[in-house]
């Protein structure tokens, strides 16, 4: 297949592009916008490859995505494009509104007059592959239940509820245009190339230079932990035998509260590269005033995934966080250039990848 991914010099995107040229036959066209959380640097490894090819641009270009699959004639789009952060999304949820909601809008269109002229083999196995959050069902108590597919949408966030909102613009595209979509919702990822505004990456970095470890509130908030290659590799299999119409919930059944996360990223520090006045890093936690709306809980039912297609994460959270760690020792040249870029007025705190 060749496969248009949207959001590819992101995060989560990167980790896609590298999945789907190192380790399957697929080809990659890369459609991004390169904003400030995103990093061509991320994509070195393949961007020689004769089946990768990075094109700048901006899904909520309707002529520019459309005259781009007319070239390319993908067979499949994996929509990662969107603004994630939440801290982001409450001192401004206008790009959040754009991006999400509107930029989603203006894909699907292009999307859906490409494929309604594909000859029909071609439109039966086209794949519209739409990737959120786990954060549009909202949060859960301190118990043993989890989000399902059909957990009801109840977002926190002006950032959940731009995510929601295009969750059922790409579902009505299926129900009511018969475009043959396919969702998924995972939980926090983790992993190499993490923007550092995000939890792990931040702690990471400032427990590396010594300074202080922000935790909102008492750290008590739990969040399910997935490691960015597993959810690489979930990704693949849902928009190659995921069901149109269909959603995945995809997590790591790593559940931890923020306060076990930065305790666990301190003691491993501590261990692989000790500050030089041997303080332990634990004493670098500070807590601080919780943001507005901060969901308690998330945790994925990952059964669907599992038993219909197979899929299984790999990394236990300790495993995934000591290879992220050793990363971010070994890659200074990446996270050195972003650290040293002071976004005026940025809170850094626990949102979601």
């Amino acid at each position: 297949m060749k496969i248009l991914v949207t959001g590819g010099a992101g995060f989560i995107g990167s980790a896609v592009c590298r999945h789907l040229i190192r380790d399957t036959d697929h080809s990659v066209v890369n459609l991004d916008k390169l904003t400030y959380a995103a990093s061509l640097s991320s994509l070195a490894e393949i961007e020689n490859d004769r089946r990768y090819r990075f094109v700048k641009g901006d899904i909520g270009d309707r002529a520019f995505v459309a005259d781009l699959l007319a070239e390319e004639q993908v067979d499949a789009i994996m929509h990662l494009a969107a603004e994630s952060h939440v801290d982001r999304s409450i001192d401004g949820p206008g790009d959040f509104i754009q991006t999400n909601i509107v930029g989603t809008y203006e894909l699907l269109e292009a999307a859906r007059a490409y494929w309604m002229q594909l000859p029909a083999d071609r439109r039966e196995a086209f794949r519209f592959h739409h990737v959120s959050t786990d954060e549009v069902y909202g949060d859960l108590p301190l118990d043993d239940s989890l989000f399902t597919e059909d957990t009801p949408y109840a977002p926190s966030s002006p950032y959940s509820a731009s995510k929601a909102a295009s969750d059922h613009l790409a579902m009505a595209w299926f129900h009511t245009y018969h475009m043959p979509v396919v969702l998924s919702n995972c939980s926090n990822n983790y992993g190499p190339y993490h923007f550092p505004e995000k939890l792990i990456p931040l702690v990471i970095l400032n427990g590396l230079e010594g300074q202080r470890l922000p935790v909102y509130g008492r750290g008590e908030n739990v969040r399910d932990w997935l490691y960015v290659d597993d959810h690489a590799r979930a990704l693949a299999l849902v928009v190659t035998r995921g069901e149109p119409g269909r959603s995945y919930n995809i997590g790591g059944r790593n559940e931890r509260s923020n306060l076990a996360v930065v305790e666990t990223i301190c003691d491993t520090l501590d261990r692989l590269s000790p500050l030089p006045n041997g303080e332990p890093r634990r004493e670098l936690i500070d807590f601080v005033t919780d943001r507005p709306g901060h969901d308690l809980r998330y945790a994925i039912d990952a059964s669907r995934i599992e038993n219909e297609l197979g899929w299984r994460a790999e990394e236990t959270f300790e495993t995934g966080l000591e290879k992220t760690i050793r990363w971010y020792l070994d890659h200074p040249d990446w996270w050195r250039p972003i650290r040293q870029k002071r976004y005026a007025g940025q809170r850094l705190g626990t949102a979601k990848a």
